[in-house]
């Protein structure tokens, strides 16, 4: 197929049907704002198939003729034919303990989250009756749109409200997509550094959000003297109480620089890396540097990344009535902002106020390091896989048990 000659194929483990596609070019890719670099370009999962039901067999000639009229009548309606529904991620939802706080009632209602990505398209009917805040920072649409070559921020947002066949790990919340990244002369999804940033300023001054979610990144430069415009816009954000939520990078194994993605190198930022369904750090999940740019160390509970979160071969919306595959860390991030947008709901004292100045954050920071699953019983962080693995639960628990400081 055209455009598909450097990439491989690999059948999913529990379902061989299924497969993903790999395209081992664009590890470490980072000269630019994409959505790829920090989680891979989704492709389409296996077609729903149709099946027949299993034959009936007769001796009664009368009845035998009956039955071939019903089952004409049957045929011709489509009543003979079973569909299998797409797969889905419940592994990764059962192992980050959503559905313990799913059983608590909590769903993230009242809790607003500014996505920036791709945009979104509405066709998929796991999106009926999503009501969705939209921002078009690189076209003119009032209407939502998905200006992604592969609907990068349809899926995103699928893992977060879709409210049919999965449902989404906070469907309750208000959701803003602003679409900053969009399909380009290489078929990737891309966009500028200032257009990022003029989103993020967005959703804090316009959109007044809670949560800022990127699963987005550029690469760091760590010659630069004066930071970007990406990461001067979300550590204003986080600096007003404001949590965002970014992915770590796709760079992974041994080509890894070291570096997670822009901003997630911000120290307020919660910056996610990717963990498999095996519990094990997905192979091309950055690591993270200890150090600030001006080589002072970095301190508790702001090492990099900070926590790792379901990211391989997660199931999710595309458009129209289709679910695709994909895996990275955009996916990741996802996981957490819905984990966060529950934990809010449930302390709403945590959130933003016009007198914040970010404690809040490392309060809801702290208990995040304290309860995730750790990589052994010595370790307290670790540069690949951060803090631990998401345990919602055990994150509410911990946020239940200190007392605000904010």
């Amino acid at each position: 197929m055209e455009g598909l000659d450097n990439v491989e194929f690999l059948p999913e483990p529990d379902d061989s049907r299924i497969l993903s596609v790999i395209d081992s070019s664009a590890v470490g890719f980072q000269d630019n704002w994409r959505s790829e670099v920090t989680g891979w370009a989704p492709k389409q999962a296996m077609p729903v198939p149709r099946m027949r039901r299993r034959k009936i067999l007769v001796t009664n000639g009368v009845v035998f003729s009956v039955l071939v009229i019903v089952m004409l009548y049957a045929w011709n309606s489509g009543l003979l034919f079973l569909e299998i529904p797409p797969p889905k991620s419940e592994w990764a939802v059962e192992q980050s303990q959503f559905d313990d706080l799913s059983e608590m009632g909590l769903t993230g209602e009242g809790v607003r989250v500014c996505m920036v990505d791709t945009g979104i398209d509405l066709s998929n009917p796991a999106f009926s009756n999503l009501q969705v805040t939209f921002k078009d920072m690189i076209g003119n649409s009032n209407a939502p749109v998905d200006y992604g070559f592969i609907a990068h921020g349809t899926l995103m947002a699928g893992i977060l409200v879709s409210n049919n066949h999965q449902i989404g790990v906070a469907p309750g919340v208000e959701l803003a997509m602003v679409a900053a990244l969009g399909a380009d002369e290489d078929d990737l999804n891309s966009g500028s550094e200032d257009t990022v940033a003029q989103s993020i300023r967005w959703c804090q001054d316009e959109y007044q959000a809670d949560i800022i979610s990127l699963s987005l990144g550029g690469e760091q430069n760590v010659e630069m003297h004066t930071e970007g415009s990406s990461v001067s816009a979300v550590r204003r954000a986080v600096d007003s109480g404001i949590f965002v939520v970014a992915a770590a990078g796709n760079d992974g194994g041994s080509a890894d620089d070291g570096l997670v993605s822009v901003p997630g190198n911000v120290p307020r930022v919660i910056t996610v890396g990717a963990s498999t369904e095996s519990q094990q750090v997905w192979a091309n999940s950055s690591a993270g540097s200890q150090t600030l740019p001006n080589d002072d160390l970095r301190q508790h509970p702001h090492m990099k990344p900070e926590v790792i979160a379901p990211g391989q071969n997660i199931i999710s919306t595309g458009i129209g009535d289709t679910w695709f595959s994909s895996s990275g860390t955009s996916d990741s991030t996802v996981f957490v902002t819905g984990a966060l947008s529950l934990l809010l709901e449930a302390f709403p004292e945590y959130k933003a106020s016009s007198t914040s100045d970010g404690t809040c954050i490392d309060a809801v920071k702290n208990a995040l390091m304290i309860s995730a699953l750790k990589y052994d019983d010595s370790s307290i962080h670790d540069d690949r896989w951060g803090y631990g693995q998401l345990q919602a639960m055990a994150w509410y628990s911990s946020l239940e048990s200190q007392s605000p400081t904010c």
